[in-house]
């Protein structure tokens, strides 16, 4: 992991890439069984979720901070299409947004219909990708599968920190 920690900013991207990691862990640990699940009629399936990921992530990237890494959609909608494409795009980005300067970060930008630090911006982007993730997770235990590690072991690693199961 490449830190950026002469810049006050540099938190931001060390956790993005953890996100990163994380979000990718969470999509691996469901079987291609599951894509279609959803626990209530008003929920995205799997397959919806890893859909709206790397969209709405694409979206922000591109309109709110100017980082585009093109079409966000995979060549085949399929688990393994939607973690390759969301783990290609998102370290296409992360790379990218290493390479900013503080000043850039500090600078407002359009956020929906309000001016926000481009900082403000991607902690409001991570909590987002980390609200979805934790939607999945409940997918993971009310179907009785094990859960990999997020921010330390869960009940399924053994006390372990295991970035999958």
């Amino acid at each position: 992991m490449v830190s950026n920690s002469e810049s006050p900013y540099g938190f931001l991207l060390d956790t993005y890439e953890t996100e990163i990691l994380k979000i990718c862990t969470i999509w691996s640990a469901f079987p291609d069984t599951a894509m279609d699940y959803r626990p209530s009629s008003r929920s995205r399936t799997v397959l919806e979720q890893m859909e709206h990921q790397v969209q709405s992530e694409g979206r922000w990237m591109t309109g709110m901070l100017g980082i585009d890494t093109g079409d966000p959609s995979p060549a085949e909608k399929t688990k393994n299409g939607y973690i390759e494409k969301y783990h290609s795009d998102a370290a296409r980005r992360l790379e990218i947004l290493r390479s900013k300067p503080d000043e850039w970060w500090r600078e407002t930008t359009s956020f929906f219909d309000v001016q926000r630090s481009r900082a403000w911006v991607m902690t409001r982007r991570i909590n987002h990708s980390t609200h979805h993730r934790g939607q999945l997770i409940v997918y993971l235990r009310v179907l009785g599968l094990r859960v990999p590690s997020v921010y330390g072991p869960t009940a399924d690693t053994g006390g372990k920190v295991a970035y999958a199961v």
